[in-house]
């Protein structure tokens, strides 16, 4: 399935929605719903590192032991509002706008995981961080599994939460799901507020689509070669990503543990955020 096309679908619906400030229709259960954060806890330090000929924003909070908190395709930093006060309490979080998302700029590289990867790595030499736990969700996640395959001695272990390894992952009821589409929505709405280039959301949808299209398209054997722990979480109700695949990359990553999540979907991290805490902090530290 081409992504893009799911972004031409859903963004007049969900400007709809933003601009009415509704949620979709017959959102009755939790996992309908859509509590988007529009803003973060006040970091203990931020800034810019300048990588790749772009300019990339972090944020930290905490001490202890470095963990990186990589945010979904259209998001920022934000995703992670209600998981960064848990987070930090006893580990060093340092979550990161991707190039082009948040407050980051983009240049005009082609979009790709790999590329995004490198971002992350550069931003981790700019703060001297030599390795760290990550915990990923949606492109994050992706970004991750990038990570473990070329940058190995980077990454400690990961928490991903709806994360595809291929095309053949998506579910094609993404392209009419409302709660995505009020998603595309929501993230447009902060864009134009933090972006600096806040009247570019369409050239920026455009060049993420492009990569959306054809990746992420890793093989059996690329994921074979991984040696850091992973939890594939999978909400049960996600609208992305189908279930059978999240098990299928659990089964495909050494080591790696499967881990359903009821009640929730591709926004889990919103919906039911304490319960998720708990179970990225089991993970962190075991």
């Amino acid at each position: 399935m081409n992504r893009r096309n799911l972004i031409k679908a859903t963004l007049g619906a969900a400007f709809a929605c933003t601009m009415l400030g509704v949620a979709p229709a017959n959102a009755q259960e939790v996992w309908q719903t859509l509590p988007y954060p529009e803003s973060y806890p006040a970091p203990d330090t931020s800034g810019y590192s300048e990588v790749n000929g772009i300019r990339i924003f972090h944020a930290e909070w905490g001490s202890g032991d470095p963990v990186i908190l990589l945010h979904g395709g259209l998001g920022s930093i934000e995703a992670f509002a209600n998981q960064i006060p848990a987070l930090s309490a006893g580990h060093h979080v340092i979550a990161i706008d991707s190039r082009g998302h948040g407050r980051s700029t983009r240049d005009d590289q082609t979009y790709s995981y790999e590329l995004m990867a490198q971002d992350v790595v550069a931003v981790m030499d700019d703060l001297g961080i030599d390795h760290a736990a990550f915990v990923g969700w949606s492109d994050g996640g992706i970004i991750s599994l990038e990570l473990a395959i070329n940058h190995p001695t980077r990454i400690d272990k990961a928490f991903v939460i709806g994360t595809n390894y291929s095309l053949d992952g998506l579910d094609p009821g993404i392209e009419t799901n409302e709660n995505f589409g009020a998603y595309v929505g929501k993230a447009a709405g902060l864009y134009a507020r933090i972006s600096p280039t806040p009247d570019d959301f369409d050239g920026f949808v455009n060049d993420i689509a492009t990569m959306w299209a054809t990746q992420p398209n890793y093989t059996d054997a690329q994921l074979s070669t991984v040696t850091a722990p992973f939890t594939i979480a999978q909400a049960i109700e996600d609208e992305a990503i189908l279930d059978e695949h999240a098990e299928k990359l659990a089964a495909l990553l050494p080591g790696a543990t499967y881990l359903p999540i009821e009640g929730v979907s591709h926004f889990a991290l919103w919906q039911a955020p304490e319960r998720l805490n708990r179970l990225i902090l089991t993970f962190l530290d075991t």
